[in-house]
């Protein structure tokens, strides 16, 4: 038995592999939409991939199942639970099946049976796995997001992403009673989870790429709540806002994502159409932030942060500094749906449009006259901000403006300065003149300026 990890860390998102090398067949776990990696790694191993699934509808990125169904032809496995408003709108497809609780997957000597839990949605599986030459015993659990690294699946995200009211209290119940699913499982049953730390699909993940049942019983809050009003209060507490683009990636997986011709390889144009999206590095959007454009300098959290503020209806032209960088930020972007970008511009092309430098300002030179303009997360927000700031995530800045002034100073910071040059970006572009960002964020301000910060 072979078992892979492949983790998109903008993402913080887990896909597997399991192979079995007596036959050669190998089955792909909650996919990306960039095949390349899998196909690779079944190359290496001399292995043929025979089976693809996933674990649920996915809210954060466009699942890969199609796309890697269309480059093997291998047979995808979509689940049938939940009722008909959450089935699969491809499972007529002539390579898809159909897989209800209790069902499997063979491939080779290796086995993954199909477990319904739901709670963060209601179609979700989990997989248990066997290697059957070795023992019945299972020896593994997808877990996709069911369970996480200390924590489990938030149920909110179809009532606060998707708009669908009144289901996640329902959702959190279910929950609970899918975690009993696991009492008669072994401490030995290793869990592989479907997201890492950072992933806006839970409050409290871990960082461990893997745990165990036997772990996860003597530390994992969930699985230490034994009381049901308890665990639905303490799991709807707390939860970070979901991205923007959450219901526009239930709506795609939904319906079957679009299979790509090929890899995005966006050429260079010299004029700026749609929607203008900066993604050169941090000191370059600071020294010249273009008018009428959004910033989201490239980082580890490009992905995320793009998609707050970036529209799905329009098309979107890039500012990059190298075909390079518009490349990588041109695969993010298609990680999330967002196909339609025309091209990238070079800042040499740019001479005649209007651009603005981002002042940066330390936490000892915050006047008392000042807005000052925390852009973080709520939950960040409830454990410490600085005293007599005003809240407005940076992912809604765009819908408040009407509540910022524009006769005073705007001292903008968020937690290390990732997210402030974007909300920053965006106020110029609506024509707010006095806009400054605080260097280094709270972290500085907590570091040289503590009586500056306000811990409820």
């Amino acid at each position: 038995m072979i078992i892979r990890t492949f983790y998109d860390s903008k993402l913080a998102q887990a896909s597997y592999m399991v192979g079995c090398s007596a036959s050669g067949q190998a089955v792909v776990i909650d996919p990306s939409r960039d095949s390349d990696p899998y196909l690779d790694m079944a190359d290496s191993l001399g292995l043929r991939i025979t089976a693809i699934t996933e674990t649920h509808i996915h809210a954060d990125y466009v699942s890969g199942t199609r796309q890697l169904s269309a480059a093997t032809g291998a047979t995808m496995y979509l689940s049938a639970e939940g009722g008909p408003v959450w089935q699969y709108g491809f499972v007529g497809d002539p390579l898809a099946v159909p897989l209800r609780d209790g069902d499997a997957i063979h491939v080779g000597n290796v086995s993954l049976r199909a477990v319904h839990t739901p709670g963060h949605t209601p179609e979700h599986l989990a997989f248990l796995l066997t290697d059957h030459p070795t023992s019945d015993l299972p020896h593994s659990l997808f877990a996709g997001d069911f369970v996480f690294v200390g924590d489990v699946g938030r149920p909110d995200l179809l009532e606060l992403a998707a708009n669908i009211a009144g289901t996640m209290e329902e959702g959190a119940r279910q929950l609970f009673r899918s975690l009993r699913k696991l009492e008669p499982l072994p401490d030995s049953l290793l869990l592989w989870p479907g997201h890492g730390a950072g992933s806006s699909c839970g409050k409290s993940l871990g960082g461990s790429p893997v745990t165990t049942l036997g772990y996860e019983r003597a530390t994992n809050w969930a699985l230490l709540t034994n009381m049901e009003d308890q665990f639905v209060d303490e799991i709807l507490s707390g939860q970070p806002e979901p991205p923007h683009y959450f219901k526009e990636m239930k709506r795609v997986n939904k319906v079957g994502p679009t299979v790509l011709d090929s890899a995005p390889n966006p050429q260079r144009v010299t004029t700026l159409v749609g929607q203008i999206v900066d993604v050169r590095g941090f000191d370059d959007v600071r020294r010249h932030c273009y008018n009428g454009t959004v910033a989201i300098p490239y980082c580890n959290s490009f992905t995320g942060y793009a998609g707050w503020v970036i529209g799905y209806k329009e098309p979107v032209t890039l500012i990059a500094d190298s075909q390079e960088r518009a490349c990588q930020a041109v695969r993010d972007l298609a990680a999330i749906g967002i196909d339609q970008v025309i091209g990238w511009v070079h800042p040499h092309d740019l001479v005649h449009v209007k651009a603005s430098p981002i002042p940066v300002v330390t936490g000892g030179s915050i006047r008392q006259s000042d807005f000052v303009l925390d852009v973080r997360g709520g939950r960040e927000r409830s454990e410490s901000h600085v005293k007599g700031s005003v809240h407005i995530h940076f992912g809604q800045l765009r819908q408040r403006l009407d509540e910022l002034p524009r006769d005073q100073r705007i001292v903008v910071y968020c937690a290390s300065g990732g997210r402030s040059p974007i909300a920053c970006s965006i106020l110029l572009s609506a024509g707010f003149k006095n806009v400054q960002e605080l260097a280094d964020g709270l972290d500085s301000i907590e570091a040289d300026w503590p009586e500056l910060i306000h811990r409820p």
